[in-house]
């Protein structure tokens, strides 16, 4: 009987774009964020302008300053949205003093919500064909429209950013990424028989010679955030008992001996998410070495950013961990996440609801919304040759 031939997994060429995500050592003095409100509407106000003459040849390009009424005009600025129910540090003092306590709603919108377009020189509250649901606070956009006798602006048409520039896909076999997000480790819906069946078939130790076939051409697998679980107890701002501390360390072990498994196969990106120890707020800074003993002797292991920017076989990679699209939800309105992630495409504009920032022709993008693997078992692969997805499902249910 003829001895199998042992197969190869394939490679791609990666480069790590994190650089941008990077804190270097910048502590905060009590500063506001309006510098960097400016600095992002001088570099899209050129990209905007640029793509007017091929929008609205026939208009002027005005300030809210240098609007007159009745007159058409185009303006651009940072779009700001007025929202009655959105939070403040004032309801938190409130509901310390009233006997009845405030809802927290899950969703911040209210009918009463309106938009304001500023600039340097001004700002001007606006109607018309421009639905305050779809849209939130930070995203710069170029408006068409008239000033009304009330001082509003009457939006007639509205101009986004778009897509930038891109180049055409180079990868000439199938290569495949595969993703996987909200592991969840330590919490009462991890299970680790789930995980294993995963890693058994990424490292090709599962399945027939056709599955192991495809499992060879996986080049790498990315972590997109929330892999452990921690109980809230232990992270409530309180010194945590010394019998504790070993209970708070136990996930992270766990996740580590599993994720040695795969880095000893592949390459493995390690994301942070809002459930794991890193800093809250974005951009989230990779998760200590010392954390993964095991994975972190392996030079396939990458600890990197939220958001995680890389390029593979020339494919261009851009992610988080899901707190940016959470947040959309919380201040705008639309059919579905991947919606949402559409939008920050078009606005160019990765976490417009967070003070920090990241003409249609043809380009080709794929997005990606990944499910929580602890209640799903499902991962995703990406065939870098022509970025068409598809699911790996794990099941150890035994039921009919």
């Amino acid at each position: 009987m003829p001895v199998p031939k042992p197969m190869e997994r394939k490679q791609a060429a990666y480069s790590n774009l994190d650089e941008r995500y990077a804190i270097q050592g910048e502590k905060y003095q009590g500063q506001q964020y309006s510098h960097i409100y400016f600095t992002r509407l001088h570099h899209m106000r050129n990209l905007l302008h640029a793509l007017v003459p091929s929008w609205k040849p026939q208009l002027p390009v005005t300030t809210v300053l240098g609007l007159e009424e009745g007159k058409d005009c185009i303006i651009v600025g940072t779009l700001y949205k007025h929202m009655k129910l959105k939070p403040s540090i004032l309801d938190e003092y409130a509901k310390e003093r009233s006997a009845i306590p405030l809802v927290k709603p899950h969703n911040f919108m209210h009918p009463d919500d309106h938009l304001i377009l500023e600039d340097e020189s001004g700002r001007v509250t606006l109607a018309g064909a421009i639905p305050p649901a779809a849209f939130v606070t930070g995203v710069v956009v170029a408006l068409h429209g008239k000033e009304t006798s009330a001082g509003n602006f009457l939006v007639e048409d509205v101009l986004e950013a778009g897509l930038p520039p891109q180049t055409a896909l180079s990868s000439a076999e199938d290569k495949y990424v595969v993703f996987v997000s909200g592991l969840s480790v330590g919490s009462d819906t991890f299970n680790p028989l789930q995980f294993q069946l995963l890693i058994d078939h990424v490292t090709g130790h599962l399945g027939d010679e056709n599955e192991q076939s495809i499992a060879s051409n996986i080049v790498r697998v990315v972590v997109a955030g929330n892999s452990v679980h921690i109980s809230p107890r232990f992270v409530n701002g309180q010194t945590v008992a010394s019998k504790d501390q070993s209970r708070i360390a136990e996930p992270i072990k766990e996740l580590d001996i599993m994720l040695t498994q795969l880095v000893a196969s592949l390459p493995v990106d390690m994301m942070p998410g809002c459930h794991d120890p890193a800093n809250f707020s974005l951009p989230q800074q990779p998760l200590h070495r010392c954390l993964f003993s095991g994975a972190s002797t392996y030079n396939t292991f990458s600890s990197c950013s939220n958001p995680h920017q890389f390029e593979l076989d020339s494919v261009q990679f851009l992610g988080t961990s899901g707190q940016n699209i959470d947040d959309l939800y919380k201040y705008s309105d639309a059919k579905d996440k991947l919606e949402f992630m559409e939008r920050t495409l078009r606005w160019r504009h990765l976490a417009p609801t967070a003070p920090n920032s990241l003409g249609p022709e043809k380009q080709k993008v794929r997005l990606i919304s990944i499910p929580r693997f602890s209640e799903s078992g499902v991962a995703v692969m990406l065939n870098l040759r022509n970025l068409e997805c598809s699911t790996l499902s794990f099941s150890t249910s035994f039921d009919a």
